[in-house]
C-alpha cells in the first residue's frame, strides 16, 4: 500500500520538462520575438501585444471547457492533443501571410496553452495519484519555474540567426516531436493503472462538504482573481515602472531577482512546507505579493527596498503558483477536480488578461502611487477570501473531528 503513495517521479519529471518547453515556446518566447512579429507584419509593438492580451483573454474563457473535457477524457489526453494543437496552431503563426490570419493563429495559440500548461499537468497529476497530487504539484511547479530562465535567452539568441516565422517553427518541432510522445507516454500509463478499485480507493475527499462547494469555488476563483489581477499588473509594468521612479539602469537587475525568488520560494516550500496546508500556503502567497506592493509604495526609489519589491513579489508568486493547483485538490477532492480547475482558470485568465491595459490606465491618469494602493487593496480582498475559506474548511475538518470521538 505504501508505493501506492509514492510521488511518481517519471511521471512528474516528464511534466516538467513539458512545462519548461509549453511555457517557454508559448509563453515566454513571445515578449522577445514580438518587435521582430511588428516589423515584419506592419504593426506597431503595441499592437502586437493588443493581440496578445486578446488571445490571453479568449485562451481564458476556454479553460472551463477545457477543464471538463479533461475529467471526461483524462488530463494526459487533452495535453496529447494540446501538443498537436500546439505545435500546428505555431506553424499557422509562422506562416500567416496577413494581420488577420496572425491574430487567429495567436488566439488559437492561447487556447492550445490551456489544453498543455500548469492547469492541464496538475489535472494529470491528480489523476495519477491523488494522495501525492500536492506534494507532486509542488515539485513540478520547481521545475516549470526555470521556463523563463531558459527560454528568455533561447529565445533572444535564436533571432540573431533566424527569423520569428523559423524560430516559431523550431518551437513547433518542440511541441510536436517532444512533447507528444511524453504527454502520450503518460496516458499509456493511466490506461494501464486505470482499474476502478484502485481509482475509487485513491480518491480524495475535500474538506468542504458538496452543500458548501458552490459558495467556495466562487470566493476562491474570486480570490484568486484579483491575486491574478494585482500580479499580472506589475509584472508586465516592472521594469519600466521602476525606470520611471528614478532606478534607471538597475531596473533591469531588480526585475531580474523576480525569477530567482519565484523558483527559491518554491524549493523552500519542497523542503521545509511538508506541514503547511494548501489554505496557508494560498493566503500566505497573497500576503507576500500585497507586501512587496506596499514596501515599493513606501520606499518609492530607495534601492534596498525595490530589492525587497521583487523578491517579496518572486516568493508570493511562486508559492501562487502551487497554491493554484494543491487549494482546489484540497477543498474540492479529486472527483471533477479538472472542471472545478477550469472555472478557476478561466476567472483568474479572463481578469489578469486586462489588467497591464488597466493598470497602465492608471499611472497614466492618477498616477503610480494610487495605482500601486488600489492593486494592493484588490490583493488584500484576495487575502480576506482565502482567511475565510480556510476558516470555512477548518471549522468543517474540526466538526467532524468532534463527531468521530
Amino acid at each position: 500500500m505504501k508505493s501506492l503513495h509514492k510521488i511518481p517521479a517519471g511521471i512528474v519529471s516528464a511534466l516538467g520538462l513539458t512545462q519548461v518547453i509549453g511555457y517557454g515556446t508559448l509563453y515566454y518566447s513571445f515578449s522577445i520575438l514580438a518587435p521582430g512579429m511588428a516589423d515584419d507584419l506592419g504593426l506597431t509593438l503595441a499592437e502586437v501585444f493588443g493581440v496578445f492580451s486578446v488571445s490571453l483573454f479568449i485562451g481564458g474563457l476556454s479553460a472551463t471547457y477545457i477543464g471538463k473535457q479533461m475529467d471526461r477524457i483524462g488530463a494526459a489526453a487533452i495535453m496529447t492533443i494540446g501538443s498537436m494543437f500546439a505545435a500546428l496552431t505555431l506553424a499557422l503563426c509562422a506562416w500567416s501571410p496577413s494581420v488577420a490570419i496572425f491574430a487567429i493563429a495567436i488566439i488559437l495559440l492561447e487556447v492550445s496553452s490551456g489544453m498543455v500548461q500548469y492547469q492541464a499537468a496538475f489535472a494529470a497529476l491528480v489523476e495519477s495519484d491523488p494522495r501525492t497530487a500536492s506534494r507532486s504539484i509542488t515539485y513540478l511547479t520547481l521545475i516549470g519555474g526555470f521556463a523563463s530562465t531558459i527560454f528568455w535567452p533561447i529565445s533572444a539568441a535564436l533571432t540573431g540567426y533566424l527569423s520569428w516565422r523559423e524560430i516559431y517553427l523550431v518551437f513547433a518541432a518542440l511541441n510536436l516531436f517532444l512533447c507528444m510522445p511524453l504527454h502520450l507516454w503518460i496516458r499509456s500509463l493511466g490506461q494501464k493503472s486505470g482499474d476502478a478499485t484502485i481509482r475509487t480507493r485513491e480518491t480524495v475527499i475535500g474538506a468542504i462538504p458538496p452543500n458548501e462547494r458552490r459558495r467556495a469555488i466562487v470566493i476562491v476563483s474570486i480570490a484568486f482573481a484579483l491575486l491574478g489581477f494585482t500580479l499580472a499588473a506589475i509584472l508586465a509594468h516592472m521594469v519600466p515602472m521602476l525606470d520611471s521612479i528614478g532606478l534607471g539602469t538597475v531596473a533591469v537587475v531588480i526585475g531580474s531577482l523576480f525569477g530567482p525568488a519565484q523558483v527559491l520560494s518554491r524549493l523552500i516550500n519542497m523542503v521545509f512546507g511538508k506541514n503547511l496546508s494548501p489554505p496557508t500556503l494560498a493566503v500566505l502567497s497573497a500576503v507576500l505579493i500585497v507586501f512587496g506592493v506596499l514596501i515599493l509604495l513606501a520606499t518609492g526609489n530607495w534601492l534596498p527596498g525595490a530589492v525587497a519589491f521583487a523578491i517579496c513579489l518572486g516568493l508570493g508568486s511562486g508559492i501562487n503558483s502551487i497554491a493554484q493547483g494543491s487549494l482546489p485538490l484540497y477543498l474540492f477532492g479529486s472527483d471533477g477536480y479538472g472542471a472545478i480547475t477550469g472555472k478557476m482558470a478561466t476567472a483568474r485568465l479572463a481578469v489578469g488578461a486586462g489588467a497591464p491595459f488597466v493598470f497602465a490606465a492608471a499611472m497614466e491618469n492618477v498616477g503610480l502611487s494610487f495605482a500601486l494602493a488600489a492593486n494592493a487593496c484588490l490583493g488584500a480582498i484576495s487575502i480576506a477570501a482565502f482567511v475565510a475559506v480556510a476558516a470555512s474548511a477548518r471549522s468543517r475538518a474540526i466538526g467532524v473531528l468532534a463527531e468521530n470521538r
